[in-house]
């Protein structure tokens, strides 16, 4: 294994951040991870770098997951048992499954990032999450360069969450993670407006899992910006989940406000939660499209931060706080920070 000095992270965030690493490793084998974590205490976990925001250099060994592979575990006439390596492109593994007709996964396309940082926030789009289709994830703990392997449950998902983000955080490295996709009789979830919209304009009224699939992408590319060509993370920011009676006093105030009726325990209005779209709530106090020096918000998606050119992590950091500010203010809504913030 090869350790460089002093290499630029640029190409390794999808945000651009032009911050550097001391030393860099790019391991191709969970046994060469085994050997890195057990020579190495202090080191930094970079994968696909789409979740996350570098404000300064890093000093420790950053060491670049890139372990490639999919395998087929087992398989029946209905469904199929795939276990992915950490270091494959997300995007490019759903294009894979969708040429094979394996279904589960057609509503998280174009989702940036690698396989192995997936299960961490419980990556999710258009009524579906990760968690849906996981059913174990394997890797090594960081102390002792132990294997580890956790079935679904043990993960602990919940909204972009996981027992990686909490209890695990900074103690493990994943390197794969085990998928059940079906094989036929698809359960396609096509009622997020948008994506009925694209089908409908289409004309597509038995749409297979390849049509929800391009819908998602067209939305996607209409409204998210490429971070080949403008950095960003994607969503900065979590949409908040708030209690009925807030949300009544919203509505009294803003009649249009949009929102998603949640964890409904019977038919009482007030056991529902109500998830508001921290876009609109952006939009909404007028930070959509306003530039601030090499840094912005998305001027079609206001839950979109990006780096235009050669902001500092902090210039981003810096306008995320401004915005959180604000929207508290206004709405008395905490907006929670989905990006890991690399300080």
């Amino acid at each position: 294994m090869n350790i460089q000095q002093n290499i630029s992270l640029k190409a390794y965030n999808t945000f651009g951040i032009d911050v550097f690493a001391k030393r860099f490793v790019s391991v191709d084998s969970v046994y060469n991870l085994q050997k890195i974590l057990a020579q190495e205490k202090n080191i930094f976990l970079l994968s696909g770098g789409s979740n996350m925001l570098l404000t300064q250099n890093i000093n420790k060994l950053v060491v670049y997951i890139n372990i490639k592979g999919i395998s087929v575990d087992f398989e029946n006439e209905n469904e199929v048992f795939l276990t992915v390596n950490s270091g494959e492109n997300w995007h490019e593994f759903v294009v894979w499954c969708i040429s094979q007709n394996y279904g589960g996964l057609e509503n998280l396309s174009l989702i940036p990032g690698h396989v192995g940082t997936s299960p961490i926030q419980n990556i999710g789009a258009y009524g579906v999450e990760v968690k849906d289709v996981i059913t174990k994830v394997e890797g090594l703990y960081i102390n002792n360069s132990k294997k580890f392997q956790f079935t679904n449950k043990e993960c602990n998902f919940d909204y972009r969450n996981s027992i990686f983000k909490n209890e695990l955080k900074d103690k493990v490295v994943i390197t794969s993670v085990s998928f059940k996709l079906s094989k036929k009789q698809h359960q396609l979830h096509t009622n997020y407006g948008a994506i009925e919209q694209q089908l409908t304009a289409k004309n597509i009224i038995n749409p297979t899992i390849k049509d929800v699939s391009d819908a998602v992408i067209y939305i996607r590319k209409s409204k998210l910006p490429d971070p080949k060509k403008i950095g960003n993370s994607g969503s900065f920011f979590k949409n908040p989940v708030i209690s009925s009676e807030k949300f009544i006093k919203l509505q009294e105030k803003y009649p249009t406000i949009p929102f998603y009726k949640t964890e409904a325990n019977n038919n009482t209005a007030s056991t529902f939660s109500y998830k508001i779209p921290a876009g609109w709530l952006i939009e909404t106090v007028g930070f959509k499209g306003k530039r601030f020096g090499d840094c912005g918000v998305h001027e079609k998606q206001a839950l979109v931060l990006v780096n235009y050119n050669n902001a500092q992590g902090n210039d981003i950091l810096s306008l995320a706080k401004k915005i959180q500010k604000t929207i508290l203010d206004t709405f008395e809504i905490k907006l929670e920070i989905e990006v890991n913030i690399i300080k």
